[in-house]
């Protein structure tokens, strides 16, 4: 199959090109890149050399639609929207690591975003590709809306308990930490090195974009509105995600049950690790890799569960989902390209 990522210069796209360089059903990778067009893709990423050595092409519906058969977008927000139509239009498939298409609905998306939301027609269309959660819908999807990566480790850390009913809905409470490789490549003073090193500040308390695409799929999971109270936070490193997740039980629930039933949940899930024994994981122990490891905790005493769930934001919240949901969506075994294990330390 020959694939294009539109955004290829960045963070996403770079990941993107590094896991299907190695995918056996992936034949040619084309880069397109507004910013960056008619430039060598190895004179941006001098590792590449000698194994992804293009020139990126300006963005072409018609170019792309004849000669591909799917777009990965790892776009900034409002980028995707404004070609999906078209690109829908002409057969292909696309995949959007991008928000534009995660909220179905359009204030929401607007308030929360600050853009003019994708038309109502092509955001009907676009399917949730939380990958574990809605791998039947996947399968059948022309446009999957690829999940961020705090709503990815969040939403999986939670399922198990909100499908059983084992968790009061109006007490979740999030604290996320991620890397500053989640701010992308572009220059910004919140991730200049000074002021990262040797610090840690939360941000966008109330604000952050990804609080309703987590309270959506809650909802959505609950058949009931959810809402969550969500603290982001940045830390020195490049990359990772933890969130620790905090709730009231519903029920009396033993810790050993509660190992019992995430295990059993997450059983068929080759990409989901569940910790047990007191073992805690640490983002370390998925880096570069596309699994997501979970330890969940029951406190007697105050009657809370504590999930702690853990992801590369750059793979599993990113670009290793998105090529897990392309195997999906063609009939592949979902590993396929992705069995690359943790780097460490």
């Amino acid at each position: 199959m020959d694939v294009a990522i539109v955004g290829g210069s960045g963070y996403g796209g770079v990941e993107l090109i590094r896991f299907l360089y190695h995918h056996p059903h992936v034949d040619q990778i084309k880069v397109v890149s507004h910013s960056k067009a008619n430039e060598r893709f190895s004179d941006i990423y001098p590792h590449m050399k000698d194994h992804v050595d293009l020139t990126m092409e300006s963005m072409s519906v018609e170019a792309i639609s004849q000669y591909v058969d799917v777009v990965f977008f790892a776009t900034p927000a409002n980028v995707s929207s404004k070609w999906m139509p078209e690109l829908i239009k002409s057969g292909v498939k696309c995949i959007d690591l991008s928000g534009d298409f995660r909220l179905k609905d359009q204030e929401v998306y607007e308030e929360w975003y600050g853009y003019d939301a994708a038309d109502a027609e092509t955001l009907k269309e676009a399917v949730y590709g939380l990958t574990e959660e809605n791998r039947e819908a996947v399968k059948q999807a022309q446009l999957i809306a690829n999940p961020g990566c705090y709503p990815t480790a969040t939403l999986l850390g939670l399922m198990p308990a909100v499908h059983h009913k084992l968790i009061d809905l109006n007490s979740i409470i999030i604290d996320g930490k991620t890397g500053a490789s989640g701010a992308g490549r572009s220059l910004s003073q919140n991730v200049h090195y000074s002021e990262m090193n040797e610090n840690t500040k939360a941000y966008k308390l109330g604000a952050h974009k990804h609080i309703p695409e987590i309270e959506q799929w809650l909802s959505k999971t609950a058949s009931e509105e959810v809402t969550v109270q969500f603290t982001p936070h940045i830390v020195p490193m490049t990359r990772g995600i933890m969130t620790t997740i905090y709730g009231n039980l519903s029920t009396d629930y033993s810790q050993q049950k509660m190992n019992d039933l995430y295990q059993d949940y997450y059983k068929n899930d080759p990409f989901v690790k569940v910790y047990t024994n007191n073992h805690y994981p640490q983002t370390k122990e998925v880096y570069g890799s596309n699994y997501c490891a979970i330890a969940v905790h029951v406190d007697e005493r105050t009657n809370k569960l504590t999930v702690i769930s853990v992801i590369d934001n750059l793979v599993k919240g990113a670009s290793g989902q998105a090529i897990q949901n392309f195997n999906i969506m063609h009939g592949f075994d979902e590993k396929t390209g992705l069995e690359l294990l943790p780097i460490f330390p």
